[in-house]
C-alpha cells in the first residue's frame, strides 16, 4: 500500500477551501481605513480548515485562495501577502494534532491552543513576513508596509479568534466524541 501524502479527501477540501477562501475574500472583507488593507472573515475560514485538514491543506487554501482572489479583485497578484496566506494556514496547521477537532472535544484546552497557534501564525506572517516581502520584492516603503502588516495580523487575530473558534466549536459539536458510544448487548 502506497502511503499518500494527501487523501482524495483532503485534495477536494482545498478545492473546495479555495473556492470558500476566494468567495469570502471577495464578499466578505471590511475596509479598514488603510489603503489595500481589510478585515478578512476568510481567515476564520482558513484557520477552521487548517485544523480540519492539517498543515499542507491551509497552506494552499490559502495560498491559492488569495492568489485567486487578487487576480480577480485586481488584475494582478501581490505575491508577498499571498505567501503570507499560506503562511499563515501552514502555521494554523500545524496545530492540529493537539486540537483533534475530529474527536469532537473543543473545551477550553483546544481553545486556547487553537488561538495561541492563530495568533502566532498571524504575527509571524503580518508583522515580519508581510513588510519585509513586500519592501523586498515591490521596494515599499516600510513606514507604510509595516502599518499595514499591524493592521492586517491585528484584524485577522480577531476575526480568527472569534468566529474561527465559533466555528470549530459548531465543528466540534456536529462530531462524535470519543468514547461516547457504548456497545449494546
Amino acid at each position: 500500500m502506497q502511503n499518500k501524502v494527501l487523501s482524495t479527501k483532503t485534495i477536494v477540501a482545498i478545492g473546495i477551501g479555495t473556492a470558500v477562501f476566494l468567495i469570502l475574500g471577495r464578499f466578505a472583507s471590511i475596509p479598514s481605513g488603510i489603503p489595500n488593507t481589510n478585515i478578512e472573515t476568510s481567515y476564520a475560514f482558513l484557520g477552521l480548515m487548517s485544523i480540519i485538514f492539517g498543515p499542507i491543506a491551509g497552506a494552499l487554501i490559502g495560498f491559492i485562495g488569495h492568489a485567486l482572489k487578487d487576480m480577480i479583485m485586481w488584475g494582478s497578484i501581490w505575491w508577498s501577502w499571498v505567501v503570507v496566506s499560506g503562511v499563515v494556514g501552514l502555521c494554523i496547521g500545524l496545530a492540529w494534532r493537539k486540537i483533534n477537532i475530529q474527536s469532537g472535544d473543543f473545551g477550553k484546552k483546544q481553545i486556547i491552543t487553537f488561538n495561541v497557534a492563530q495568533v502566532l501564525a498571524q504575527a509571524f506572517g503580518w508583522f515580519l513576513v508581510a513588510p519585509v516581502l513586500d519592501i523586498l520584492i515591490y521596494a515599499e516603503p516600510a513606514n507604510k508596509v509595516f502599518v499595514q502588516g499591524l493592521v492586517a495580523g491585528a484584524s485577522n487575530m480577531v476575526t480568527v479568534g472569534v468566529i474561527g473558534t465559533l466555528l470549530l466549536a459548531a465543528y466540534a459539536k456536529k462530531r462524535n466524541k470519543t468514547g461516547s458510544l457504548d456497545i449494546e448487548a
